[in-house]
């Protein structure tokens, strides 16, 4: 039985509809995941909707909807979002299904009885948008001398009866932890922050309310519903199949990797693992926070009226030109800026003057000069081998080991120069003239560049999923050619050239992108 291995994106809170930042954490799951699957691993790749607490609560009533309306409602749009964008999840979790209430009460179950959750008193400072509580030392002074948070949201004191996790008990078990499992969060950057913060003391953490009942309620506490961030990160496990299925469990936990913007790392890296340790389940391989996305390189706000909606670059500018954009340009872990103008120019100078090109050129010549039947058989010169040495350590070698690492962009780069180093050995042979001056030397030209499209497109099936598997398609390969083993297969060429395929003429895979001008819109 294939490997597992067990994806997830943070699951997103619908009080507003999708922004380009919860696309951005989708696409980049999801070419991981499909990139996993070309390795042959058993992939489970989950993301869905966070739909407790406060601020939705308070967002629904402001429209005049119960807190569960509204969650039916916008909970619809990440998933229209999930579709659109080509999102490969295999399962598009709700937190307010009930197998999501029966994992949260099961592990609330084991945390009592660990003895980690008391009944108290709290006093303190929260903030209703991030869901969140602060310590004074945290704060920061906004206008008027309002307190914010470090996210610079108001913070307001709040008083009521709670259940209290004991967090500071496991202070020093997650410093040793983190020693043990140096790669546990990534990138460094967002670890050196999270051993900062508990190195700095825990205090207990407040895991219930009182206030509202739009929640998972707490076993055996009448009026106590649970913290969100406690039901909403225990979405992973139920997605795992806790507590039902054992079978499922063994299988799927712990999770490989948790995707998740580097604004709520604290709570994927402190709070989760602590939960955890104290339910004596297995904590997850790694945490990696990614950085943010800024508009024309300014962080996008509702007030400011830059915040971007996915759904309408998709439709303007196309979903792969979308998800190959922000993986390349975006180095992974740290925070990218787009615009309207950077998404056209690196999708025309990349997939469809590069890469889209020379497909189109090389498939039309094998159309038109040989009826599209695929060359086969010639002496191949020190150019070809050359060029097949390049492209197969580019998509054999560099792309995997950089997507394995995480380095989308890095494998992306080291794609497109092997796409251009195909360019160069087309305009080098020359195989227009040589069709009138040696037809045979064209044959084989042609015939090393069909190879090397094949080997370039199944290394970018991940990032442009529709494109690649559209070309793929022209060219005959089959779909369960299509993984890791492809490279490795070197009979597959006479297959197909020896078969009753025909390379018909090509239809562009990546048609030019026009600016979308004030006009347009």
């Amino acid at each position: 039985m294939a490997d597992p291995f067990y994806i997830t994106t943070a699951i997103h809170y619908p009080n507003g509809k999708p922004h380009i930042g919860h696309a951005y954490e989708m696409i980049a799951a999801d070419a991981i995941a499909r990139f996993q699957r070309q390795q042959g691993r058993d992939v489970f790749f989950q993301t869905g909707t966070d739909e407790h607490g406060l601020k939705m609560v308070q967002t629904a009533r402001a429209r005049d909807l119960t807190a569960r309306e509204l969650a039916d409602e916008m909970s619809g749009y990440f998933r229209v979002m999930a579709e659109k964008l080509d999102i490969s999840c295999d399962r598009f979790i709700r937190t307010s299904e009930a197998d999501h209430y029966r994992a949260s009460q099961a592990i609330w179950e084991k945390m009592a009885a660990k003895g980690d959750l008391y009944l108290d008193r709290y006093e303190g400072w929260y903030s209703v948008r991030d869901e969140a509580f602060y310590e004074e030392k945290e704060l920061q002074e906004g206008e008027g001398g309002q307190k914010l948070s470090p996210q610079g949201t108001p913070v307001e004191w709040t008083k009521e009866e709670t259940w209290f996790f004991r967090l500071s008990k496991y202070q020093q078990p997650l410093l040793d932890f983190y020693a043990a499992n140096p790669d546990f969060i990534r990138p460094e950057s967002r670890r050196n922050e999270v051993l900062r913060f508990v190195e700095g003391g825990l205090v207990d953490l407040s895991v219930s309310r009182t206030s509202f009942d739009w929640g998972v309620p707490v076993p055996g506490s009448p009026g106590h519903v649970m913290y969100v961030w406690v039901d909403a990160l225990t979405n992973y496990l139920t997605g795992a199949g806790f507590p039902d299925d054992a079978e499922r469990l063994a299988r799927y936990w712990p999770a490989d990797l948790h995707l998740i913007g580097k604004d709520i790392v604290r709570f994927h890296t402190v709070y989760w693992p602590a939960f955890l340790m104290s339910a004596d389940i297995a904590l997850p391989k790694q945490v990696f926070g990614h950085g943010f996305l800024l508009n024309r390189g300014e962080k996008m706000s509702k007030s400011v009226g830059n915040v971007v909606d996915p759904m309408e670059l998709a439709e303007t500018y196309g979903v792969d030109a979308l998800r190959y954009f922000l993986l390349r340009d975006v180095s992974f872990g740290q925070d990218g800026t787009f615009s309207d103008e950077a998404i056209v120019t690196r999708a025309n100078a990349d997939l469809s003057n590069s890469f889209g090109n020379l497909a189109q050129r090389v498939l039309s010549m094998i159309a038109k000069n040989l009826d599209g039947a695929l060359p086969f058989g010639g002496k191949e010169t020190e150019a070809d081998l050359d060029l097949a040495a390049k492209v197969s350590y580019a998509t054999s070698v560099e792309v995997p080991r950089a997507f394995f690492d995480l380095a989308l962009n890095q494998g992306i780069e080291d794609w497109i120069r092997a796409v251009f180093a195909c360019n160069q050995y087309v305009d080098a042979q020359e195989p227009w003239k040589l069709r009138k001056t040696d037809p045979e030397r064209m044959k084989v030209v042609l015939a090393r560049l069909f190879i090397c499209i094949r080997d370039l497109a199944i290394a970018i099936l991940p990032v442009v999923p529709a494109s690649a598997t559209r070309l793929l398609d022209a060219m005959g390969i089959l779909a369960d050619e299509r993984d890791q083993h492809a490279y490795a297969d070197s009979g597959w060429y006479e297959r197909l050239a020896t078969s009753d395929f025909r390379v018909a003429a090509p239809i562009p895979i990546f048609p030019r992108l026009e600016l979308k001008t004030s006009e347009d819109a």
